[in-house]
C-alpha cells in the first residue's frame, strides 16, 4: 500500500460510488448514504449508551454505591469532563497511527467492555447508604472498583468514536457534494435521538425495572453496533483511509522549528522560489499571504537543498497546514462562549424553573424536564434546515451549502444572544408578577437554543472537518468537541465571578443568584450573558471577515 501522505484523502468520484483500498489492498466501491447509515447507527448507539449513563449517574452513585450528594456530583463532573477530553487521544491515534476505521473498531470494543462491566456491577449490587464521612461504605471496595472501571472504560471508548465517526461519514462524499452538509445535520439528529431515548426510556427502565437492565440494554446495543460495524463495512462499501504514516504533529513542529531557526533570513519577493512539492503532486496546497513569518520555514538558503533536514527546510504545503490551524484558532474561542450560554439549560434555567409555577394542568412538571423542548426543537429543525432552508438559501446565495460555514455559525451565535435576552425579560416579568408565572414560559428559551445548536454545533463539526488539514481531520474534530467542555468551565467561572462581585460580602452568598431567586437578580445575570453574547458575536464577525477559506466555495 502506498502511504496516505502520497495520495489524496478522498478520490474525487461521484457521491455514493467511491473507490478506496481495504485492508487487503483490494478496491471496494461504495460510500455515500449507504455507508453513512452504518456510521449514523454507530453514533446513535454511542449517544444512547453515553446519555443512558450520564442522565442518571448521580442516582446510581448515591443509591448503589452509597456516595453522598457532594461526592456523587464531584465524581459525575470528573467522569463527564474525561469523556470530553479523551477524544483528543482517540483523534491523535486515528490521525497518526491507526486510521479512523481501525480506531473506531478498537475503541468501540473498549466501550462495549465498559458497558458490560457496568451491567455486571449492577447485577450483583444492592442499595447502600453513605457512611458517616460521606463516602461509600468501606466494604464496597470491589463494587466501587468495578463501577469506576466500567465508567472509565466507557469514557475511553467515547474518545475513539466521537472524533472519528463524523469525519468518516463526511469522507463518504466528495468535497463538492452538498450531501456532505446534510450528513452533519443528520449526524446531530441521531445524537439527539439517542439522548432523547436515554432520557425517557432508559431512565424509566433504570428507576422502575432495575439498574442491571438499564445498563444491559445499551450494553447489548453497543455489542450489536460493534458487530455491525465490523462486518457491515465491506457490505456497504465504506470508504476508508489507509493507516497514516506517523504523527502530523511532528510535521507542524518542524515548520515552527524551521521558521524560528531561519528567523533572520529574508523572504524572497516571489513565493514560487519557496520550497514546494514537485509540480503535479496532488497534495500541493497553494501559498497564502497570512502568517508570513512561517514562510521562512520554506526558504531555501545557500547551504540547504531539497534533501535537507525537515527540521530546517519544509515545503509550502507543510507551512500552509500550520496556517490552516492558526486560522481555525481565531474562530474557536468565540464558539466556546456559545457553549457557555447553552450551559445555562441544566443550571440557571432549572433554578429559574424551580421558582415558577410547575403545575401544568393536573401535572407537576419537574423543571429539568423542560430540556425536552431543546431536543424536540433540534429534531424539528434538522429536517427543516436540510429540506427547506438549505435549498432556499442556495437559490439566494448561490452557495452549494446554502449558507456559508461561517454564516451558519454566526446565525447560531445570534440566536443564543436572543435566548438570553428572552430569559432576562421572563425573569424580570416573573419577579414583578403578582401571581406565579407558569414554567411553560421557559419553553421558548429551550427551543431557541435548540435551533441555535442546529446552526452552531452542527456547523462547527462541518467547519472544523472541512477546514482542517487532510492529515488532522479527526484531531480538529476532537478540538471542536473540547469547546463544549471549555464552555462549561467558562460558565462556571462566570457564575463564580458574578457571585463574588454581587455578593453583599465578598465570598458570601446572595447577590444576583442566591438560593431564593426572589431575593436576587437572575435577570441581570441573563442580561450580562446576552450582552457578552453580542460582544462575542461582534468578535466572531470581525474574525470571520479576515478568515480565508481553505476552499473558496465555502
Amino acid at each position: 500500500m502506498e502511504d496516505e501522505e502520497k495520495r489524496p484523502l478522498l478520490d474525487l468520484q461521484p457521491s455514493g460510488s467511491c473507490k478506496d483500498d481495504d485492508d487487503d489492498g483490494k478496491n471496494i466501491n461504495g460510500g455515500g448514504w449507504r455507508a453513512c447509515l452504518l456510521i449514523l447507527g454507530t453514533e446513535l448507539s454511542d449517544c444512547l449508551a453515553f446519555a443512558g449513563i450520564g442522565r442518571n449517574l448521580v442516582n446510581y452513585l448515591t443509591g448503589v454505591l452509597g456516595e453522598s450528594n457532594v461526592a456523587a456530583a464531584r465524581d459525575v463532573s470528573a467522569w463527564t469532563g474525561t469523556c470530553f477530553l479523551t477524544p483528543l487521544l482517540g483523534a491523535f491515534m486515528a490521525d497518526s497511527y491507526l486510521g479512523r476505521r481501525t480506531t473506531i473498531v478498537v475503541f468501540l470494543s473498549i466501550y462495549t467492555m465498559g458497558m458490560i462491566t457496568l451491567t455486571l456491577s449492577a447485577s450483583f449490587a444492592t442499595p447502600r447508604r453513605a457512611s458517616s464521612d460521606g463516602n461509600a461504605n468501606t466494604g464496597d471496595g470491589v463494587l466501587r472498583a468495578t463501577v469506576y472501571l466500567g465508567l472509565y472504560l466507557v469514557a475511553l471508548g467515547v474518545g475513539g468514536i466521537k472524533p472519528c465517526a463524523s469525519p468518516m461519514g463526511a469522507d463518504q462524499f466528495d468535497d463538492a457534494a452538498p450531501e456532505r452538509a446534510s450528513f452533519f445535520n443528520w449526524y446531530y439528529f441521531c445524537v439527539n435521538v439517542g439522548s432523547l431515548l436515554a432520557a425517557t426510556v432508559l431512565v424509566w427502565v433504570q428507576d422502575r425495572a432495575g439498574w442491571w437492565l438499564g445498563f444491559g440494554i445499551p450494553a447489548a446495543v453497543m455489542a450489536v453496533a460493534l458487530g455491525a460495524f465490523l462486518f457491515g463495512t465491506r457490505l456497504c462499501g465504506l470508504r476508508t483511509s489507509q493507516t497514516p504514516p506517523g504523527s502530523p504533529l511532528t510535521r507542524l513542529c518542524q515548520v515552527v522549528v524551521a521558521a524560528v531557526r531561519k528567523r533572520c533570513v529574508e523572504l524572497p519577493g516571489d513565493c514560487s522560489l519557496l520550497h514546494q512539492l514537485p509540480d503535479g503532486d496532488h497534495r500541493i496546497i497553494e501559498h497564502t499571504d497570512q502568517f508570513v513569518f512561517l514562510d521562512k520555514a520554506a526558504v531555501i538558503v545557500d547551504d540547504a537543498s531539497p534533501a535537507a533536514s525537515p527540521w530546517m527546510l519544509c515545503t509550502v504545503t507543510q507551512v500552509e497546514e500550520v496556517k490552516m490551524l492558526l486560522r481555525l484558532s481565531t474562530v474557536w474561542p468565540t464558539v466556546v462562549f456559545f457553549f457557555a450560554v447553552t450551559a445555562q439549560m441544566p443550571s440557571t434555567f432549572v433554578e429559574q424553573g424551580k421558582a415558577m409555577d410547575t403545575r401544568v394542568g393536573p401535572v407537576d412538571v419537574p423543571p429539568a424536564t423542560l430540556s425536552t423542548f431543546e431536543v424536540v426543537s433540534i429534531l424539528l429543525c434538522v429536517p427543516a434546515y436540510d429540506a427547506v432552508l438549505m435549498p432556499l438559501a442556495r437559490r439566494v446565495t448561490g452557495n452549494r451549502r446554502g449558507l456559508s460555514q461561517l454564516q451558519r455559525l454566526g446565525v447560531g451565535l445570534a440566536l443564543s444572544a436572543l435566548a438570553m435576552a428572552y430569559s432576562a425579560l421572563l425573569e424580570a416579568s416573573r419577579r414583578a408578577a403578582t401571581a406565579p408565572t407558569s414554567i411553560m414560559w421557559q419553553a421558548p428559551s429551550y427551543m431557541v437554543l435548540g435551533a441555535a445548536e442546529v446552526f452552531t454545533s452542527v456547523g462547527l463539526l462541518e467547519f472544523f472537518y472541512d477546514q482542517a488539514p487532510d492529515a488532522m481531520k479527526s484531531l480538529c474534530t476532537a478540538v471542536s468537541l473540547v469547546a463544549v467542555a471549555a464552555g462549561s468551565y467558562l460558565n462556571s467561572a462566570i457564575v463564580a465571578v458574578v457571585a463574588w462581585a454581587t455578593s453583599p460580602e465578598k465570598g458570601g452568598g446572595g447577590g444576583w443568584i442566591p438560593d431564593d431567586l426572589n431575593q436576587g437578580r437572575l435577570d441581570c445575570f441573563f442580561w450580562l450573558m446576552a450582552g457578552l453574547s453580542c460582544v462575542n458575536l461582534a468578535a466572531f464577525v470581525f474574525s470571520s471577515m479576515k478568515y480565508s477559506y481553505k476552499d473558496a466555495t465555502n
